[in-house]
């Protein structure tokens, strides 16, 4: 019996074992799960019997290309110029080392050298994977997916995805796919607010969970294929701009990584896999407090002036807030959305006293001080519009639309980028400025640069991203203090890639209490609650309007990073006091919060939901009343149960405001007693291990 050589990945909990397959020159997965699973026959073997198709169809390979894979889905379309697509490639080696491993593949006849790569990363139960191609002639690559990813299922595959829409992003959904094909994609050059660029995949009711996650902030899909067999095959990567990527001579183009992730724990365990894996994307900045910010937005849009925003600093001050953001309306030509982008200057009518004054007033009264961006848009009645024409994506001959009233800059220009990085270099150096607020609320639509060669030969999706990282990465080595936020339209462009290099990202601008609550249930199966932004705001429902308490929106805003973002002014004082309580505890628990695990707790649609963090001997729980009454105490009602999860059952936990100790087993069985009534609809709740 001929033997094919395997190779097994070894995280902290799983195993991933690959090997060369017995039916031809490809890669398959043989076993994906927890540590050991690799040891017995693999559960995507199958019986060799084809009809209509080939065995490259078939099997459950890590990546094929079209050619030798040429009905149920290929991650790679190549071809020379003028000629017919398909590459049909040979093993050509392979390279193992600590945590990592290279498969090669090689088409002589085409020039193409195929590496499939593969990293472990330390502390976590995440693999990356990506591909790397070489050439020796020209080629044309229509698709060049960064991996597939091969799952076992017995029936029915469930699917787990994020979607939504401008001001509803991370919805959770969920589709049972039996058999056929789901897609989601984004051609907005950002992830976008209809779909993250992350699903989910579990075998029916089965409890584990596989997980992948594409880090790439620019055009992109994910398809999965439930397949003849039993098995679910997802493919996922980016999506070129101008349908193909020419792939020069003697050039290596590497395409974007693929996070791969599993639990034995489902939906829940998954999500503090990728928890784990976005702190280490943070590294040390983790143990950088996460300051609570004040946002002017909310109260005076683009009504800025000094006097104003000053006022609102001090209320913020008085509450607690930590870090004052000045956000959009601060620069010459902002009195409204039709001018002033490009132009980043203070605008001297707003500021008499001077910009620099005005941030040392605001320093003065205990604050750090932030500013807002959009560094990627221009106006076109702005100077550098009428300087720089040509910077804008265009296409000649061809009307320029207006999208909130302005045009994108081509950020793949090294001149764009230069002058990004020139302006915010300015920014940041002239005034003490702590807080980068980076947004970006319009997607390219004519994109060309003409001047530039024919536009098949121009990657503009991939020379924007690398323009955008690129500015990103000076940010973080010129001025690491500055915490930096994220921001597209609201969770638009929420990605590894862009986790990895700010501090903070904005899921939503609907800040509403119920609405933000079901964006933030779906958030935080993907992302880690330290990297959320939300803040409290007097804002209506836009899809659920019931009114909730200020301590609900406190106690809601307060599962990821605190922000204020309500005109302070109008509070009164019994508002600003108990705001000023909910400030004062959340500083007491946001290590634990942003570095504890966490567990979500119920859904949104219960009456009762929540949020727990364990770190240490501490246990946060975050409680939110939904929905209906108990009745009591017109009737025999009963408090609301919320069960804790991951405890010690032998363990006692003391309540530290009320002193009532539970043991573990009571909390993980009958859960922690909340009464709500129509004034008290929220709860945090922290439990010392005694």
């Amino acid at each position: 019996m001929t033997s094919y050589p395997r190779w097994t990945l070894h995280t902290e909990h799983t195993s991933y074992t690959v090997r060369l397959s017995p039916d031809g020159p490809w890669a398959e997965l043989d076993a994906w799960g927890p540590l050991g699973v690799e040891h017995g026959p693999s559960a995507l073997d199958w019986s060799r019997r084809t009809h209509f198709v080939t065995p490259a169809d078939a099997a459950p390979a890590e990546y094929l290309p079209y050619g030798l894979r040429p009905f149920t889905g290929s991650e790679l379309v190549a071809s020379r110029p003028g000629q017919e697509r398909g590459v049909w490639w040979e093993f050509d080696g392979a390279e193992e080392g600590e945590g990592s491993l290279r498969l090669a593949f090689a088409d002589d006849a085409l020039g193409l050298r195929t590496v499939l790569c593969y990293e472990t990363v330390p502390g976590t139960d995440v693999i990356l994977r990506w591909t790397e191609f070489t050439s020796t002639e020209e080629l044309r690559l229509e698709r060049l997916d960064s991996a597939a990813v091969t799952i076992p299922v017995d029936g029915t595959a469930r699917l787990t995805y994020l979607a939504g829409q401008w001001s509803q992003e991370f919805q959770r959904h969920q589709l049972d796919l039996a058999r056929g094909t789901f897609t989601m994609s984004s051609l907005q050059g950002a992830p976008g607010h209809a779909y993250a660029p992350w699903l989910a995949v579990q075998d029916g009711e089965a409890q584990a969970a596989y997980g992948i996650a594409l880090e790439w902030p620019g055009n992109w899909h994910i398809t999965a294929e439930a397949e003849p067999g039993g098995t679910v095959r997802v493919r996922a990567g980016r999506v070129p701009h101008e349908g193909a990527v020419v792939l020069a001579p003697g050039k290596t183009l590497t395409t974007p990584r693929l996070a791969c992730a599993f639990s034995p724990e489902g939906l829940d365990g998954l999500s503090r896999v990728w928890h784990r894996y976005e702190r280490h994307l943070t590294g040390e900045r983790l143990h950088r407090p996460r300051k609570v910010l004040y946002n002017s937005w909310e109260a005076t849009g683009f009504d800025v002036d000094a006097a104003g925003q000053l006022e609102l600093a001090k209320a913020a001050a008085d509450i607690g807030a930590e870090l004052f953001v000045v956000d959009d309306g601060w620069f010459t030509g902002r009195s409204d959305d039709t001018g002033g982008l490009g132009d980043w200057y203070p605008d001297p009518a707003a500021f008499p006293q001077g910009f620099g004054p005005f941030v040392e007033d605001i320093r003065a009264l205990g604050l750090d001080f932030g500013l807002w961006v959009e560094p990627e848009a221009v106006s076109p009645a702005s100077r550098l519009y009428a300087e720089h024409p040509e910077w804008v994506y265009r296409i000649d001959g061809r009307p320029t639309r207006l999208i909130r009233n302005q045009l994108l800059l081509d950020l793949g220009r090294t001149d764009v980028q230069d002058f990004v990085i020139g302006t915010l270099d300015r920014l940041l150096t002239e005034h003490a400025v702590s807080y980068l607020k980076w947004d970006m609320n319009r997607p390219p639509t004519e994109r060309g640069r003409p001047g530039a060669g024919p536009a098949e030969r121009l990657d503009l999706d991939a020379g924007h991203v690398a323009g955008y990282l690129r500015v990103l990465d000076h940010l973080r080595s010129a001025h690491p203090h500055v915490t930096v936020e994220g921001c597209a339209g609201g969770g638009g462009r929420v990605e590894h890639a862009t986790l990895a290099r700010t501090d903070v990202v904005w899921p939503s601008d609907n800040t509403a209490p119920l609405d933000r609550l079901s964006i933030q249930y779906g958030f935080l199966h993907a992302h880690a609650p330290h990297v959320m932004s939300s803040w409290v705001t007097d804002a209506p429902g836009v899809f659920d309007p019931r009114p909730r308490s200020l301590a609900f929106r406190f106690v809601n805003a307060m599962c990821g990073v605190l922000g204020i973002g309500a005109d302070l002014r109008a509070w009164t004082p019994k508002e600003r006091a108990e705001a000023a309580g909910w400030i004062a505890r959340y500083k007491e628990v946001r290590d634990v919060v942003h570095r504890g695990e966490a567990r979500l707790l119920g859904k949104p649609a219960d009456s009762t939901c929540g949020v727990q963090y364990d770190l240490d001997d501490r246990t946060v729980v975050a409680a939110l009343g939904t929905g209906l009454l108990d009745g009591a105490p017109l009737l025999p009602g009963r408090p609301d149960r919320l069960r804790l999860r991951g405890l010690d059952p032998t363990a006692r936990y003391r309540d530290a405001a009320t002193g009532t100790t539970y043991s573990g087993a009571h909390l993980l069985h009958h859960g922690l007693p909340l009464a709500w009534s129509a004034e008290h609809d929220a709860e945090l709740v922290v439990l010392i291990r005694q």
